[in-house]
């Protein structure tokens, strides 16, 4: 018996046809874009993650407005290659690169110190660096700290705290954090922020971005009448190498979809340019913002516990060294 005639299948692929299109259509037309025109002559920024996808589009931006843009990146050949390729863009020749490993307290410490002793201040910071999966296995640091959660909260917890006093001479100045719309699906076990107990790389990634979120919630509660402000983005669904350790089954379904219905990584980078320079957002602090507005219904409401963010700074300082420098 035939179950489908001609015109059924016909019928059924015009409608996926039309509301493919349609969701196309409509994702295209709702994608936040930065216009300010602000010229950033005489400021300095630093990006982490600067070599690559979002982070590199971030920095060109800046660097067409005039900036001093330094790029924090773990990997010299390839930032290089990046700087070489932003000042040929822009003719900005004030583009330098400067090695970071964020997964290391101690390359952190050392960055940090070299910005101090060599910048005279510092405007920006944005916060860039993320990492979805570091290989199959939990993979500890000779510091004892997991590398997932190291690279996208607990180094920037530190390397934000360490540059604060350069950031506050320089006020008015912005710290900009990237989170991921999957800190929905987060939780903070504080008996587990090192993976002590258990470790799937799903859950720590979406961990790690809520932990952005609550860090910066508190951060802006700590700079209120310092000049400097704090904001976190999710910059959506980004077609960038994040997903480069996905395996190869997964991944390369997930790209194609990603090519066909994601953002560039200059699309995706207009979030972090907007909370960078816009006029608009001058004076605001702790919020959560997608597509160049805020959307805290986007963030987890556990982002919103200033108890558990307080708690997670105290310990974050503990786990991190900071409490001893500040006390020493």
């Amino acid at each position: 018996m035939q179950l489908w005639d001609f015109g059924q299948v016909f019928g059924i692929l015009c409608v996926l046809i039309v509301i493919f299109a349609a969701s196309w259509v409509y994702f295209r037309t709702n994608i936040g874009r930065c216009h300010s025109s602000v010229d950033l002559s005489g400021k300095t920024v630093i990006i982490t993650g600067a070599n690559v996808g979002i982070g590199y589009y971030t920095a060109l931006d800046l660097a067409r407005r005039n900036a001093r843009v330094i790029l924090a990146c773990r990997n010299k050949e390839k930032a290089e290659q990046a700087r070489d390729e932003i000042i040929s863009k822009t003719g900005n020749k004030n583009v330098v690169v400067r090695i970071v490993d964020l997964c290391l307290m101690r390359s952190i410490r050392n960055f940090a110190k070299e910005i101090i002793d060599e910048e005279p201040r510092l405007d920006i910071l944005i916060n860039n660096v993320g990492v979805v999966n570091e290989g199959k296995a939990k993979v500890l640091t000779d510091e004892g700290f997991e590398r997932l959660f190291a690279a996208n909260y607990f180094g920037p917890f530190l390397l934000t705290n360490l540059l604060l006093d350069l950031m506050k001479k320089s006020a008015p100045s912005r710290i900009v954090n990237l989170s991921s719309t999957v800190n929905k699906y987060g939780t903070i076990e504080f008996d587990n922020l090192q993976a002590e107990k258990k470790f799937k790389h799903h859950h720590r990634y979406f961990d790690s971005k809520l932990a952005v979120i609550l860090f910066t919630r508190e951060l802006a509660k700590r700079l209120e009448g310092t000049g400097v402000t704090a904001n976190v983005l999710h910059p959506g669904s980004v077609a960038t190498q994040l997903l480069k350790h996905m395996f190869v089954i997964i991944r390369i379904p997930v790209q194609t979809f990603i090519k066909i219905f994601c953002k560039t990584g200059e699309e995706g980078a207009q979030t972090s340019i907007y909370l960078a320079v816009s006029e608009d957002v001058k004076d605001v602090s702790g919020k959560y913002f997608v597509d160049c507005k805020i959307q805290e219904n986007g963030a987890n409401p556990l982002s919103r516990n200033m108890e558990v963010a307080e708690k997670l700074w105290r310990i974050s300082e503990d786990l991190t060294g900071l409490a001893e420098k500040k006390t020493s």
